[in-house]
């Protein structure tokens, strides 16, 4: 995957996991709370692995 693709998955991910995170938080639902929380991190690290890739020239 390139810089752009990574970044736009990231930012998906970030997005998605915000919203699951705000429902489990609405509905008392722990364990989906704890998946947007992940799946959060999972998009932050996306958008990392995009930035490094754009740096490195897609090498990566």
């Amino acid at each position: 995957m390139g810089e752009l693709a990574d970044k736009a998955k990231g930012t998906a991910n970030k997005a998605a996991g915000a919203v699951k995170d705000a429902a489990g938080k609405a509905t008392g639902n722990k364990k989906l709370q704890a998946e947007g929380k992940a799946q959060k991190l999972k998009g932050d690290a996306q958008k990392v692995s995009g930035s490094i890739k754009g740096a490195l020239g897609n090498k990566v």
